[in-house]
């Protein structure tokens, strides 16, 4: 196929392909099997390796998810995405009523809307295409997360038409998407988020966007935030208008005509929530006339014309039936309350964490009494408080033991702690709970290795530490439960892949206190081998940006124990990396061109992605920020360049081409 008939090929699948995605995302009415869908992006697909000069930042292939990013963007909001006052009571809407009527000096309509549980984003469009989607970040400022938000099918990549806007919105985890994440988590032997809302952050916070895709997220947009365009004059009007652009909004929201129906509405939902797909926290309330918002204004913190009125967390009452102890990665003793089962906010509770003995006490909790249990956010099971008077007698106090539940080791307080531990480095609740650590997608990222496995090795005694992992052998795993030929090939492989994963990866795995996924990286290619970091002293530690005090002295802690060393020379014998294979910032001289200055990056690049473009200007000393300001040293326009261009040649500020940005670099 030759470029012209490839070129027409292309346009006609992306314009079948945004049809197909806009019934199926946004009108929930697929109107083609998902086979059909998937076998057109595969032909774009295939269409745009073979003519990369036909790629487009808009078309249905990039919801699969681009290449990695390095660290997110700042943006500053043009207009801020301010926060909302709450109403937990009738009463506070009334006053709300009350305050806005005076306010405005007229009756007032209003427009209810479902309060989704998610993320906040702001959604910019240049001549009908989506150009940047930010976080809410703190209002002002936030993240610039395009590459992730292209990745959530409801999101238009172009508008039905060619307008210049920016939208609010809110990306959210559907209830059953969070359940399988959380299921897939599980059986990883990772840790399971909390709630869909932190599920939904999350993954939108990835700084690959594949994670996103796999995440099946989705949207609701509840507000235009800048389009001179628009001739809407209510609220209710923008909605429509969103709409007809090609957005989605929730079905859900309603117009209300004075402030008694929107109090019928909120008392409906109060009941109802939680027959939804999704989660709610409670029902926006704004008044419908655009013209009283603008009078009405807004306070510091939010608008005057809207409030957020705040479910009330649902509480239930069931008896505590026993205590029981878990212990930790680190020998953290943890209580948790075992609950007769309660349906609390549409799921079963049986289970719910009472964190350490002195909450027990301050709660006066024993094992048999009646209490009242909720879900914090309406998501963790807590246990509130006890109901005394329901006691007859057979109640029983709870003691933390003085000894492991898992070893028989006596338990100790470190540094003033509240939660008991236990510090026998041979306790098999803490190998195998440090064996779940360094298999999970973070650390060594072993597929196939899963809580369940690792405790079904442990239990044969094939594993009893990390370098067994390496030594498992294919007739041993045979033996076990639910390993077929195929399935114990495949974790074989998947434990010889990890050999090869870069350092940070190892020193993350290896579980030392303080030092979390990001930190791993740092001090991987601070000291770019692992010989280099187990001989760093605490001075060479803190020296390095972002490791404080605590960190280093429980890294130079952690390698002078013998142990540790008999470790890591096993797993290099065993043929693990001990390498950092990251990208490293080069050494930066003054004569750099870009050394300590800040850079603005807009418009569309012809031969760098705007990503690369960010590198060279970081690994030469330069910080690329996302707006221009009269601290801007140079703004780098590539086409179609708009306000930022603009702003630039307002305040004076350098503004390079790209062919003058290549040459400045490659100087």
């Amino acid at each position: 196929m030759d470029q012209t008939k490839a070129e027409e090929r292309v346009n006609e699948l992306r314009e079948t392909l945004e049809k197909y995605g806009y019934h199926y995302y946004v009108l929930d009415d697929p109107i083609v099997p998902d086979a059909e869908y998937d076998e057109k992006l595969s032909e774009l697909l295939e269409l745009e390796q073979q003519f990369p000069e036909l790629q487009s930042g808009d078309s249905p292939t990039v919801r699969i998810g681009g290449k990695p990013l390095d660290a997110f963007v700042k943006v500053q909001h043009t207009i801020p995405m301010m926060s909302l006052g709450n109403a937990f009571h009738e009463q506070d809407l009334r006053d709300f009523d009350r305050r806005a009527r005076q306010g405005s000096g007229e009756a007032l309509d209003y427009v209810c809307e479902l309060k989704i549980d998610g993320l906040a984003v702001s959604l910019t469009y240049e001549n009908g295409r989506f150009v940047r989607g930010a976080t809410r970040g703190d209002g002002t400022t936030g993240e610039d997360i395009t590459n992730n938000l292209k990745t959530v099918g409801s999101i238009p990549l172009r508008l039905h038409s060619a307008v210049d806007l920016e939208v609010r919105g809110e990306v959210f985890m559907p209830k059953r998407s969070f359940e399988r994440l959380n299921e897939a988590k599980e059986q990883n032997g990772e840790a399971v988020f909390a709630n869909p809302r932190n599920a939904a952050a999350g993954s939108l916070r990835q700084l690959d966007p594949k994670t996103a895709a796999n995440r099946n997220l989705d949207i609701f947009t509840y507000a235009i935030g800048n389009d001179r365009e628009m001739n809407a004059a209510t609220h209710y009007e923008a909605v429509q208008y969103m709409k007809e652009l090609g957005f989605k909004t929730n079905p859900e929201s309603s117009y209300c005509r004075d402030i008694e129906e929107v109090i019928e509405f909120v008392n409906g939902w109060v009941e109802h929530r939680n027959s939804l797909s999704y989660e709610v926290d409670g029902i926006v309330v704004k008044v419908n006339s655009l013209k009283q918002q603008e009078t009405l204004g807004f306070t510091a913190k939010s608008p005057r014309w809207a409030i957020a009125y705040k479910f009330p967390a649902e509480e239930k009452v069931t008896r505590l039936q026993d205590i029981i102890l878990s212990v930790g990665r680190t020998g953290a003793v943890t209580p948790t309350a075992v609950l007769d089962a309660v349906q609390v906010a549409g799921t079963t509770v049986q289970r719910a964490s009472l964190h350490n003995e002195d909450l027990i006490r301050e709660k006066d909790i024993k094992i048999g009494d009646q209490v009242i249990v909720k879900k914090a956010g309406d998501i963790i099971p807590e246990v509130v408080r006890v109901l005394d008077d329901l006691r007859d007698g057979t109640e029983e106090e709870f003691f933390m033991p003085s000894t492991c539940p898992a070893c028989g080791s006596e338990l100790v307080h470190l540094e003033e702690e509240v939660a008991l531990r236990c510090i026998n480095p041979q306790c098999p609740a803490q190998i195998q709970e440090e064996l779940i650590h360094f298999v999970s997608r973070n650390a060594m990222d072993i597929d196939g290795l899963g809580e369940k496995v690792i405790q079904q090795l442990f239990s044969h005694q094939l594993v009893t530490g990390i370098a067994d992992l390496y030594k498992l052998q294919p007739e041993e795993l045979l033996k076990l439960e639910r390993m077929g030929e195929k399935s114990v090939q495949n974790l074989l492989d998947a434990v010889e892949a990890s050999k090869a994963n870069s350092l940070e990866k190892l020193v993350f795995g290896l579980g030392i206190r303080f030092v979390g996924a990001k930190a791993a990286r740092t001090l991987a290619e601070e000291f770019r081998t692992m010989d280099n970091l187990r001989s760093a002293e605490t001075e060479d530690l803190l020296a390095v940006n972002e490791i404080g005090n605590k960190m280093a002295e429980a890294v130079v802690r952690y390698f002078e124990m013998a142990e540790v060393n008999e470790l890591v020379d096993e797993l290099q014998r065993l043929g693990l990396n001990m390498e950092y294979k990251g990208p490293v910032k080069e050494d930066v001289t003054g004569d750099s061109p870009l050394n300590g200055k800040t850079v603005v990056l807009t418009g569309t690049m012809q031969q760098l992605t705007r990503n690369e473009a960010k590198e060279k200007i970081e690994a030469l000393g330069g910080k690329v920020t996302g707006s221009v300001s009269r601290s801007t040293d140079i703004v780098v326009a590539g086409e179609d360049a708009g306000s930022k261009r603009t702003k630039a040649e307002e305040l004076g500020v350098a503004i390079w081409d790209e062919d003058t940005f290549l040459s400045e670099i490659g100087s």
